[in-house]
């Protein structure tokens, strides 16, 4: 039988069929059955070949007729057939019935329903407006839909779910006498709109121009100032989106299934979700690989000679920084003790005492990364979350008496920038509020220090500042309040004066006489004079960043030459910590450092790298996988100029010169495609095959041969390894080695590790539902010193005993390595 191939479900492609076999289907139509090279998934293929002509064809027995109804009915029969008939000729005639072709005015086509809803108030008659209910159109799934030998063109199609939406708008437009695009002021939705004009095929249906609309806020004076300068379709914006699309599907299609032959089944790549996986696991290797250092801090608890004031009895701390002229660096305990018996026994004297005042700025307004960042650190939102309830928020709630109302601008942006008008609005309503030394005599200017920075649009802000969150709390529902109170406080904070701190840095000498004074101590402290924008708003805390300690240290009063009492002397060893682990908000906050990405694409790159496993997120930090390890390593080896950090922020800035209209999107394609194509055909002819199935070291209950990991649609389960003859299956156990404290004695039941159905991290017992022990801190191997019960992680240096509920600290608990049950 000569080469055929057939479709494979799983592979996405087609495949050439192996062991291909003669058959026929239940309805006599001749085919070829087998099997897919790759993956074992039954192929068919339609059609005769020379190997029917020796294979008997099955007989099709027809269909026994239907029985007709007993007679007894037949008075009543006649009636309802006739009543039947005239049923269906009146679906018939509604069906052949044209619909309403009155004119409908002018048509506005917008992303969403809400913001339908939004636009439609403020346009009032003579406008109707429709949502397309975001993409109508894309590339086609089941295969690479772009044509490389054709100059790269792409194959659209419309979306199935969108069919109905794409005819009911063609429709419209027909009967509209002017037509507007008022998708979002992006790249992505002037794509929107481009695909909305080709897919309804407007212009030729119609005969009428169709305009492009743009407003950065959903606002009765910004549609209004939208509509009145419409435009044409930016096909450069449009070009920069179908260059990015096109270019993920290259490098998602073909590298993707390179991972299935090489690697395994239902692993994917892509251009920037890629290198945000080698940005988490270089950093895990840093924290495995990180040596601590043994370091020492001496402190001196010092006092103010006692003269019946009570701030002068209170002791304060001064840390030794250097002796002599030579800085302090102290390695172990010994280098500290040689020291103490001298300080001991040494005066303390103030040697300089420097006042001044610091002034600290506030945060400019949001872009999409600080929003992400903040929210995250604040909220404890992740980026995903984020986006949706701002997404929201921008196109529009119903707040009351105002109708429905946009509440803040468009949130993907990277500018810093604010009109003036709401630079205006924001300075009236400050100087109200808090008075006039909150209003800074000029209006602050922020500057963007984001890498390739595009600047279209303003900073996400509120659309009025008169608009308090407390205000319209009631018609929010929780998350929307939380994060539209965080754009508002953090706009309003970005409009006020500075705040500024009283500052003092006290210098002390010590030695056993004036002349022998030789070890200089320090301690800083700051105070607020005036407090500024911290009257309204104040940034979370980074949690990356050490706490500074001199902030809001009271010191007493000190001058030159006075002599302090040594109340102890604090030596304090220390350990160089390894870099922390990204958390969703420091890892957006890296992507936009190195350029990579752009701010409609943060939160999709690290939701769809959780989506598919590569990382997991344990007490918010994310941490990959094994198989995000497995394929970080393969695409670093065989693709390292794909997953070079500069290489894919110089491709965005390369989208961006398209965008601008200084570079041709097919020339950009043909650039990149070359050397990605040769490498693609190296790494097919070079690399290894990984395919080989990890055993878990049991037998198969059902037929005794060894069992395996395998991987399906929804992640790791253990199989059998004589598969297909047998289908054994088991699903994969996540064992911390713990014993239920419920049912470990009696059942053995084990503590396994579980996810919500919203993919948070909790512990349970494997025989659930028989046993329903849950918990959402991590179990401990080690046993309550107290009472023998179960140690759960209280926090990163304490346990807490779930039985008697004492708490002990993690470093005083003995090793033990937990060890399967």
């Amino acid at each position: 039988m000569t080469e055929l191939q057939a479709y494979c479900v799983k592979c996405k492609t087609k495949r050439e069929i192996a062991n291909p076999q003669p058959a026929f289907t239940s309805k006599g139509t001749p085919g070829v059955k087998g099997s897919c090279p790759v993956c074992g998934t039954t192929l068919f293929r339609m059609g005769a070949t020379e190997a029917h002509a020796n294979l008997p064809k099955p007989v099709i027995e027809p269909k026994p007729a239907a029985a007709k109804k007993a007679s007894g009915k037949k008075a009543t029969t006649k009636k309802s057939a006739t009543a039947k008939k005239g049923k269906k000729a009146a679906k018939a005639s509604e069906k052949a019935a044209p619909r309403s072709k009155a004119p409908v005015g002018k048509l506005v086509i917008v992303e969403s329903p809400a913001k339908a809803r939004s636009v439609g108030q403020y346009l009032g008659k003579g406008y109707v407006v429709k949502a397309s209910k975001g993409h109508v159109r894309d590339l086609l799934v089941s295969q690479l839909s772009v044509d490389v030998k054709n100059n790269f063109e792409p194959k659209y199609r419309v979306l199935n779910d969108k069919r109905d939406v794409v005819k009911d708008l063609k429709e419209t437009a027909e009967r509209a006498q002017e037509i507007y695009l008022a998708t979002d002021p992006d790249r992505e939705g002037e794509a929107i709109a481009w695909h909305l004009h080709a897919a309804a095929d407007m212009e030729a249906l119609t005969g009428k121009p169709v305009q492009r609309v743009v407003f950065h806020e959903i606002t009765q004076s910004a549609v209004q100032e939208a509509f009145s300068h419409p435009r044409q379709i930016d096909m450069n914006l449009v070009n920069a989106q179908q260059a990015r699309r096109i270019l993920d599907r290259l490098v998602g299609y073909n590298v993707s299934e390179l991972l299935w032959e090489k690697v395994r089944n239902r692993l994917s790549a892509g251009r920037v979700q890629s290198i945000a996986v080698r940005l988490i696991v270089d950093r895990e290797r840093e924290v495995e690989t990180f040596v601590p250092h043994e370091y020492w801090t001496l402190d001196a608890k010092l006092r103010k000679a006692q003269n019946g004031k009570k701030e002068d009895g209170k002791p304060f701390l001064a840390r030794l920084f250097k002796i002599g002229d030579h800085d302090v660096h102290f390695n172990s305990k010994t280098a500290v003790d040689q020291h103490l018996e001298t300080l001991k026994h040494s005066q303390y004297a103030v040697a300089d005492v420097k006042r001044g005042e610091r002034a600290r700025r506030p945060s400019p307004p949001f872009t999409t990364s600080t929003l992400q960042q903040e929210a995250s650190r604040r909220l404890g939102f992740n980026a995903r979350r984020t986006m949706s309830v701002a997404q929201q928020l921008y196109e529009g709630i119903d707040v009351g008496t105002e109708g429905s109302v946009g509440l803040i601008t468009y949130m993907r942006t990277d500018s810093t920038a604010v009109s003036h008008q709401a630079q205006k609005e924001a300075r009236d309503y400050i100087g109200k509020r808090f008075g006039k030394p909150y209003v800074p005599a000029r209006a602050p200017v922020y500057k963007t220090k984001t890498k390739g920075a595009q600047e279209a649009h303003e900073a996400i802000r509120p659309t009025s500042t008169m608009r308090e969150p407390d205000a319209i709390k009631r018609n929010l529902s929780s998350e929307q309040y939380r994060l539209y109170n965080l754009i508002w406080q953090r706009f309003v904070a970005s409009q006020m004066e500075n705040a500024v701190y009283n500052t003092l840095r006290v210098d002390i000498d010590a030695g056993a006489t004036p002349a022998e004074r030789k070890y200089h101590f320090r301690v800083s402290g700051s105070t607020i004079k005036f407090n500024g924008f911290l009257a309204l708003y104040e940034d979370a805390r980074d949690e990356d960043l050490a706490l500074d300690e001199d902030e809001g240290r009271i010191l007493p009063e000190m001058s030159v030459d006075e002599l302090l009492d040594l109340l102890q002397l604090i030596p304090e060893q220390h350990f160089t910590q390894p870099p922390p682990r990204y958390t969703e908000a420091s890892l957006v906050r890296t992507l936009e450092e190195f350029g990579i990405g752009r701010p409609s694409t943060y939160a999709p790159t690290v939701a769809v790298i959780q989506d598919r496993e590569y990382v997991t997120r344990e007490d918010k930090r994310l941490i990959p996988t094994e198989t995000g390890r497995v394929v970080n390593d393969f695409l670093v080896e065989y693709f390292p100029e794909i997953m070079d950090y500069q290489f894919t922020a110089r491709m965005e800035d390369e989208l961006d010169e398209i965008s601008d209209g200084k570079r041709q999107w097919r020339p950009m394609l043909g650039d990149f495609y070359n050397p990605f194509q040769q490498q693609l055909s190296h790494a097919r002819a070079t690399a290894p095959d990984m395919k080989a199935e990890e055993e878990i070291g049991r037998p198969c209950p059902v037929c005794s041969k060894p069992l395996v990991i395998r991987y399906g649609r929804f992640g790791k389960f253990i199989g059998c390894s004589d598969y297909p003859n047998c289908r054994h299956t088991e699903p994969w156990l996540e064992r911390l080695g713990v014993s239920c404290p419920v049912c470990g004695k009696t059942h053995h039941g084990e503590i396994i590790i579980r996810r919500s159905k919203r993919g948070r991290t909790f512990y349970g017992c494997s025989r659930y539902p028989d046993c329903d022990f849950t918990s959402w801190k991590k179990p401990l191997p080690q046993p309550c010193p107290n009472c023998g019960g179960m140690l759960v992680e209280a926090s990163r240096t304490r346990a807490e005993c779930t039985s008697c509920g004492t708490k002990h600290s993690l470093d005083r608990l003995p090793s033990i390595s937990a060890e399967p049950v």
